[in-house]
C-alpha cells in the first residue's frame, strides 16, 4: 500500500468526495480512470489519489462533512474537470470496464479573451454519480472575428 505525500506535494485544490462504497470507488478511478494512490488511511476509509498533477481525496460517508442527506447522484450541478494528456488511454479502460459514458468524446473551443482554446473531452459519472470531465488539450488560436460579437 503505497504511503507517501504526492507528486509535487500537495495541490491548491484538492475535492474530497464522499463515496458510499470505496472499494467500488477506488477500482473506478484507479483502474478506469488511471488514478494512483498516494497515501490511504483503510482504517478511516479514506483514500488521497493523483494522476498527472490532478489530485481527489475519496472518503467513505462518515458524517464528518455531511450537509444534508447523501442521495445519489452526489455532486449535482458541479463537474470536476481532469486535465490529461491523452483522453484515448482513459477511454480504452473505460471500454474493459465496460463503463457508459455520460457525454461521448467530443471537440470543443471556448472563448478566453482574444482567443479559442481547444480541447477533447468525454464525460463520464463515477459510481456514487459524480461527473468527471477529462479533458485533452488541442491548444489556443487566436478568436474568429465572426465570434467576437457574441
Amino acid at each position: 500500500m503505497p504511503d507517501r505525500l504526492p507528486q509535487g506535494g500537495f495541490a491548491p485544490l484538492v475535492p474530497e468526495l464522499d463515496v458510499c462504497d470505496l472499494a467500488r470507488s477506488l477500482a473506478f478511478w484507479c483502474d478506469g480512470l488511471g488514478f494512483a494512490r498516494a497515501y490511504e488511511r483503510p482504517e478511516n476509509g479514506f483514500a488521497y489519489l493523483e494522476r498527472e498533477g490532478a489530485q481527489v481525496v475519496l472518503n467513505a460517508i462518515n458524517g464528518n462533512w455531511v450537509t444534508a442527506p447523501p442521495t445519489p447522484p452526489f455532486g449535482r450541478g458541479i463537474n470536476l474537470q481532469i486535465a490529461v494528456r491523452s483522453t484515448a488511454p482513459i477511454l480504452a479502460r473505460l471500454v474493459t470496464l465496460e463503463w457508459p459514458l455520460f457525454r461521448p468524446l467530443h471537440e470543443a473551443c471556448y472563448r478566453v479573451g482574444e482567443a479559442e482554446v481547444g480541447c477533447r473531452q468525454f464525460l463520464v459519472q463515477d459510481p456514487d454519480g459524480y461527473l468527471l470531465r477529462s479533458r485533452e488539450s488541442l491548444g489556443l488560436r487566436p478568436l474568429n472575428p465572426a465570434v467576437r460579437g457574441s
